[in-house]
């Protein structure tokens, strides 16, 4: 179970969870593009050596994946809970997962670059996620000897993540936000601040559920610390906007009737596609932490994690029609509410 993600953390009625991504090379290796499968291979089994054979207690709690022993949908099933990249679920030749016991570390091998490692917590927990990312980072290096430059920092496939090459991240669930049409604007505003605002699952996806992935968008010239004091200060700004709009719509009529009516679909329905679950379950998620709703809000976020079709897949390990997995998704809503 993914505890960081279905626990309530600091902050947890708006901020779901907290990532912290280092992009890492080692420095005898050319980036992974310009590798064949063999040498793929190869830095995978250096890094999973690095890791597993350190006398960190961290390394204990690790297990190492061939990415292409997975099925498809065990490794879109990953995606889905963010441990792992669309991508990297998609193209898992040569490719190496190391991931810890509650699976709140990932670390990909031979993504983009040679490593991605990533830390996630429940709720606004930035600085307890990069300071175990940095613990991670620096029994790597140890070994490993990563690519580094005085001037350019981290040296990276892709230039936007020279420097630090952190990509710190929170997920925001910002119905209130969505609702008042305000999306648009506080990206336009936030992107001069030197962040972005996405989907869930990051660049050229679309939220659902009213789910966002607020994240740095520079790592080049600036230290981890400022990075990171950045995004928690505008993070804090942005929940104090939703705060008040929520508090606003507590005695909306319209809005108190289609949390209502979305609590009782998710009660009766027989066939619930994605879409339709993720849209109903933002407004009972909404109407729980406006007091409107008595529910518990870490059952909502476990269904939120559970009910994705490659999870269902997965974790019934079989591949069911878009019909039946609908038909199952409701089924288990239904017992979830009643």
């Amino acid at each position: 179970m993914l505890e960081w993600f279905n626990k309530k953390g600091p902050e947890g009625e708006i901020v779901l969870s907290t990532r912290i991504r280092l992009a890492r090379n080692i420095n005898e290796y050319p980036f992974p593009v310009r590798l064949d499968a063999k040498q793929k291979e190869q830095v995978c089994e250096k890094i999973k050596e690095a890791m597993l054979n350190s006398n960190s207690c961290i390394a204990k709690d690790f297990q190492y994946l061939k990415m292409d022993t997975l099925s498809n949908a065990q490794a879109i099933a990953m995606a889905e809970h963010h441990l792992i990249s669309p991508e990297f679920a998609t193209n898992t030749q040569s490719r190496g997962l190391l991931i810890n016991k509650d699976s709140s570390v990932s670390i990909m091998l031979c993504e983009e670059d040679h490593i991605r490692l990533q830390v996630m917590k429940s709720g606004f927990d930035l600085d307890s996620a990069y300071e175990l990312a940095d613990k991670i980072d620096t029994l790597l290096d140890n070994s490993l000897h990563f690519a580094f430059d005085e001037k350019l920092g981290y040296l990276t496939q892709c230039p936007t993540n020279l420097g630090t090459g952190m990509r710190a991240s929170v997920m925001l669930h910002l119905p209130a936000l969505t609702k008042c049409g305000q999306i648009n604007s506080l990206a336009t505003t936030i992107s001069k601040l030197g962040l972005t605002i996405r989907g869930a699952y990051g660049e050229g996806t679309q939220p659902q559920g009213d789910i966002y992935q607020l994240s740095n968008q520079v790592s080049l010239g600036i230290s981890e610390k400022a990075a990171i004091d950045n995004l928690k200060s505008i993070t804090k700004q942005v929940i104090a906007q939703e705060e008040k709009l929520r508090e606003q719509m507590k005695n909306d009529d319209e809005v108190i009737d289609k949390i209502w009516r979305s609590l009782g679909i998710l009660k009766n329905a027989r066939i619930l596609n994605t879409a339709e679950f993720m849209e109903l379950i933002s407004f009972v998620r909404m109407g729980i932490c406006l007091g409107i709703v008595d529910f518990d809000i870490e059952t909502i976020n476990t269904l939120i994690s559970q009910m994705q079709p490659a999870t269902i897949n997965a974790n019934l390990e079989k591949a069911l029609t878009p019909k039946e997995r609908d038909l199952y998704r409701a089924e288990k809503v239904r017992q979830a509410f009643n």
